[in-house]
This record gives structure tokens, C-alpha cells and sequence, in this order.
């Protein structure tokens, strides 16, 4: 979820930038990743493809929502797109990475994850957009008190 909402509140590069910035934080071996895990060998893992791919998420989930606008419903239509790309990135490192045929790696890497990720597209839309209105209002809020001191 929290790859979502960065994308929804942040748009395409400020959180690919982050998601880049968080792979290469845990690449390093800060403790960061999925059971308080680091290190390259994450990466290189059987769910180092999820974590790559969240990367391309959040860049989908922006361009769609900068190229659309920011609204829920908008939202969610580039927050499941972004949890396709999740998905399709882990199950094709699951397929090579473990050598499975399809049919494993999708038992294992996509469909275990579905309702989940719609449910998490959906809420990761609308926190999402009711955070980025929010700050945007506080941002103006600041810009012009800024602006007649």
C-alpha cells in the first residue's frame, strides 16, 4: 500500500525517486525490507523482482494519474495498473529466479496476491488523494502566508 500512496501523492519521479532510493537503502543492508531484512542478497532473491518493481509502479501510477488528474477514481485505476506491474515484475523473477514454469510462478507470485492488492489499490487511492488535497491546501496555505509577511 505504501508504494501506492507514494506514487498517488507524489506523482511519477519523486516516487520513483524514493522507491530507487528505498531499493538501494536495503541494497546496502539497512534492515528496511520484508521481516526487518537488507542486503543485496534481498534483491538478488526470490522477491527481489517485487521490490524492482515497484520502481516501475510508482512511476505507471504517476504518469497515469499527471496525465489523467489526481481524483479516486483516477487513483484507482492507476493504482491497480500499478499493482499489475508489482505483480508482473515478481512473477517473472519468480519464474527465473526459482525456475518455475508459468504455471508455478503464477501460483506462487500473482494469484496469492490479488484481493489483497485490489483492496490495497483501493485504499492507497483514496488516502492517497485525500492526503495529496490536503497538503496541497496546507502548501498554498504557506505560499501565500510567505508571501504577505
Amino acid at each position: 500500500m505504501a508504494v501506492g500512496l507514494t506514487a498517488t501523492i507524489l506523482g511519477s519521479r519523486q516516487s520513483a525517486a524514493a522507491m530507487a532510493e528505498y531499493a538501494l537503502i536495503g541494497a546496502v543492508g539497512s534492515p528496511i525490507f520484508l521481516g526487518f531484512s537488507g542486503g543485496v542478497q534481498v534483491i538478488t532473491g526470490p522477491t527481489g523482482g517485487y521490490i524492482i518493481g515497484f520502481i516501475a509502479a510508482v512511476a505507471i501510477i504517476g504518469i497515469i494519474l499527471e496525465k489523467t488528474c489526481f481524483t479516486i477514481p483516477a487513483a484507482l485505476v492507476a493504482n491497480t495498473a500499478g499493482m499489475f506491474v508489482t505483480l508482473f515484475f515478481g512473477t517473472i523473477w519468480l519464474k527465473i529466479h526459482l525456475n518455475f514454469n508459468w504455471n508455478s510462478a503464477l501460483a506462487a507470485g500473482f494469484y496469492p496476491f490479488l484481493i489483497g492488492g485490489f483492496v490495497k489499490a483501493f485504499l492507497a487511492s483514496w488516502i492517497g488523494i485525500k492526503a495529496r488535497r490536503r497538503l496541497t491546501r496546507i502548501s498554498l496555505l504557506s505560499d501565500s502566508l510567505f508571501k504577505a509577511a
